[in-house]
């Protein structure tokens, strides 16, 4: 038994540092230009055994995005509190800039994915959508306990901000040393409340 314990835990061991290798060579590279073979080779393990954890590139792909959401929710949990998922957001912009293999990932693959013959493609229009009902969803918070100022469209803002992380993070990515994400979101939700953001 003890010894199956082990093999098991060296088989996750394993696949986790398939998938980090795996994110890092479709940041650098691309999805499609990374090869199984590459990875494998990345990683020091032979083609055979990374198709023993992942039975295609595809899968691996999934593996790799399943792991970065499930980090951001263990991460970033909620409160009862009606800026606190603003805040969580500023927080998890500023835990993305200790990152770059992971946002890089995400502008790759993002951009790829807008083809849709690309196997993330509809993980991407998923996320895309989960990202503005939780931007929405967050700002209502702030205006039904009447923190929000008067005439906010919160549908219309809720993308904007979408697209506003997305540009942050391209021009983070080119220029990093100049470019301060956590601080310009907090800068442009600032601009939608009646009181301080960082109030408690």
């Amino acid at each position: 038994m003890a010894g199956e314990r082990g093999a098991y835990a060296k088989g996750l061991a394993r696949r986790d540092q398939i998938i980090d290798g795996a994110i890092e060579l479709f940041g650098r590279i691309g999805y499609r230009n990374a090869t199984i073979l590459d990875i494998a080779t990345h990683v020091g393990i032979s083609r055979t055994g990374l198709l023993h954890h992942f039975p295609s590139k595809e899968a691996l792909l999934k593996a790799v995005l399943a792991k970065r959401d499930l980090e951001d929710v263990e991460r970033f949990g909620r409160s009862e509190e009606p800026l606190s998922d603003l805040r969580n957001l500023v927080e998890l912009v500023r835990h993305n800039a200790s990152i770059p293999e992971i946002v890089g990932l995400f502008a790759v693959l993002s951009a790829e994915a807008a083809d849709p013959a690309h196997p993330a493609h509809d993980y991407f229009v998923h996320r895309y959508e989960r990202a503005r009902v939780t931007m929405g969803d967050a700002l209502r918070r702030a205006g039904d306990a009447h923190l929000l100022a008067l005439g906010v469209d919160i549908d219309h803002r809720a993308r904007a901000l979408v697209a506003l992380l997305d540009g942050l993070q391209i021009q983070w990515l080119l220029a990093p040393g100049e470019v301060d994400m956590a601080a310009e979101l907090s800068i442009e939700l600032q601009r939608l409340l009646v009181v301080p953001l960082d109030s408690r």
